[in-house]
């Protein structure tokens, strides 16, 4: 059922560098030492070469500690290599280890680079049972690497591990039945010698829900799973009503968790619940646990304690992004914004809310900055059949490209895309959908919903994206830069005082953390898209993005790496 390609002395992309005009030699490469198996300890504490992990550290920083590449010398980037990866929806975060680097693509694709020159290794590629639906299927963000393995989560609900030295196959194990609708689209975190998932699928009526899960890395045996939707007669389960555990749908937990090894206590965020609006589900309760962030005892799963964002959400306005764990004024803070564009301070020790901070751009509740309480604005709870104008639309202020900290500025650096939207809802059948995303995400009758007209957002009608800077003590902006259209990459800061962003014009930017000046600006061949690293190899420090991530057949998904010439 599965294939892998073993490909060498391929030098990936050549052909790009000369079409684009630039020349790098390649460089002489000391013969690498035996394969070292990754340990919590490196996973925890990583070396600043190496890109271990999904935000490199399981804090959720996206903050690299290398500053070779700096303010002084960034104007001097070149590419060095080039690679071409699968087609399909790419939204990739590579991983580098001692000089390697493992890249997910497109429907389960994993190709291993030599880091250096981009020479291709190994591929290994998934077979699926039936044909994976491209709505959402075909994207895998983010791998995991740990002792010698590759982990790799499929859009069939399987998680694979592969030696790393060879891409061959160690095990293979189903974690639910992608026929029911479950699908991974982002990885495992590795923590305390486990792999934790989050699974998501569960926009549809079916029996089960979505969860968080742990495997055994050896074998991929399930230790322990955590549902994400209170059932009848749980803790919790009231806030559904009366609803049969058939018809409590969402609660996907859709992008990887972090984890706070002192405090021994994984946090991880969920979804809203489908379908998205109260008159859509039949019922006005919190509907818990969506909307939220759980901490979970690693051991065993256990639900320490969870924090609701927005009780009872009716907008596909959901806060499963990442959890940034940040120490600062003696408390253990953690940090979070959804596609509300709320900036979300929580202790992380007990869950007591700390602060909320508003962008600006959304129209739909009002926060109390005492108790975090939240509240819908008069009219903005939809009402079956009525037209709704509201501010974001369900794409949000922001979405899945991360922000990333800077521990210098004390800033976090979010890429952001006000728009507005208007939209009828309302009531469904309560029947199961039948198997395919396109179901739900096409279809009122299952969904619930319909958009009637889209546009800019009043507050920014010229510029569609904007990188802006947050102080994460009083929420204020401390410097934006406004582009055209947006692009679908994740921030990412280096101590050498740098925050990375895009556009949807093709343009890469590398900023002035402190400043927002833009101090190199390239144009790429396609939308930057994914999550960009950088790492070192032999001393030398690299930056790798990507760009593409169309649906469509023949787009072009290709990584692109640079680093300053040798003086």
């Amino acid at each position: 059922m599965m294939d892998v390609r073993t490909w060498r002395g391929w030098m990936g992309g050549a052909a790009v560098v000369a079409l684009l005009g630039w020349a790098w030699a390649a460089p002489v490469r000391a013969q690498r030492p035996a394969f070292q198996p990754v340990t919590d300890q490196m996973l925890e504490r990583p070396d600043p070469e190496d890109w271990l992990h999904w935000r490199r550290t399981l804090d959720g920083w996206g903050y690299s500690p290398l500053d070779q590449i700096n303010r002084d010398n960034v104007h001097l980037l070149q590419l060095v290599w080039s690679s071409p990866l699968r087609q399909g929806l790419s939204q990739p975060t590579p991983l580098v280890y001692d000089g390697m680097m493992y890249v997910p693509n497109p429907l389960g694709v994993v190709q291993a680079l030599d880091a250096a020159t981009g020479d291709r290794l190994w591929e290994y590629r998934k077979t699926f049972e039936g044909t994976p639906d491209e709505t959402f299927r075909s994207r895998t963000r983010s791998l995991a690497i740990y002792g010698d393995k590759i982990y790799v989560t499929t859009s069939d609900a399987h998680i694979v591990a592969l030696d790393a030295r060879t891409g061959s196959v160690v095990w293979d194990h189903t974690v639910a039945d992608y026929r029911r609708g479950y699908r991974y689209t982002s990885g495992v975190i590795v923590v305390n010698g486990m792999l934790v998932a989050g699974m998501t699928g569960c926009e549809r009526y079916t029996e089960g829900g979505c969860f968080i899960s742990a495997h055994d890395p050896e074998t991929g045996t399930e230790l322990w799973r955590t549902p994400t939707i209170a059932g009848p007669g749980e803790p919790g389960g009231d806030t559904w009503g009366d609803l049969p555990a058939m018809f409590r749908a969402g609660g996907d937990a859709w992008i990887p968790g972090s984890y706070d090894s002192e405090l021994n206590r994984i946090y991880w965020g969920t979804a809203q619940a489908k379908p998205w609006a109260r008159v859509s589900r039949g019922t006005d309760g919190d509907a818990l646990y969506t909307n939220s962030v759980l901490a979970l005892d690693p051991k065993t799963g256990a639900l320490d304690w969870y924090y609701q964002f927005i009780p009872g959400e009716s907008h596909d306005l959901d806060e499963a992004f990442e959890s940034v764990l940040i120490d600062r004024a003696g408390r253990r803070s953690m940090f979070k914004m959804g596609k509300l564009g709320i900036l979300w301070e929580l202790d992380r020790a007990t869950g007591a809310f700390v602060a909320a901070h508003d962008l600006g751009y959304q129209t739909l509740v009002d926060v109390d900055p005492r108790t975090g309480a939240v509240t819908y604005r008069p009219g903005m709870i939809p009402r079956d059949g009525v037209e709704l104008e509201f501010c974001p639309g369900p794409f949000g202020i922001r979405n899945w490209p991360a922000t990333a900290y800077h521990p210098e500025t004390n800033a976090l650096y979010i890429p952001i895309h006000p728009n507005c939207m208007k939209a009828v809802f309302s009531a469904v059948d309560r029947k199961e959908a039948p198997p395919g995303d396109w179901y739900f995400y096409r279809d009122s009758s299952y969904n619930g919903w319909q958009p009637t007209g889209s546009g800019p957002h009043p507050l920014s009608p010229d510029h569609g994206a904007h990188l802006v800077a947050v102080d994460i003590d009083s929420g204020k902006v401390l410097w934006r830069h406004s582009v055209r259209t947006r692009a679908l990459l994740a921030a990412l800061t280096t101590a050498g005082g740098l925050v990375v962003g895009a556009d949807g014009d093709g343009y890469l930017n590398l900023h002035d953390v402190a400043t927002g000046e833009v101090l190199f600006r390239t144009r790429l061949p396609g939308v930057p898209q994914g999550f960009p690293v950088t790492y070192a190899v032999d001393g030398k420090q690299y930056l790798a993005v990507a760009v593409g991530g169309g649906r469509v057949a023949g787009s072009a998904n290709i990584l692109f790496v640079f680093a300053v010439p040798d003086v």
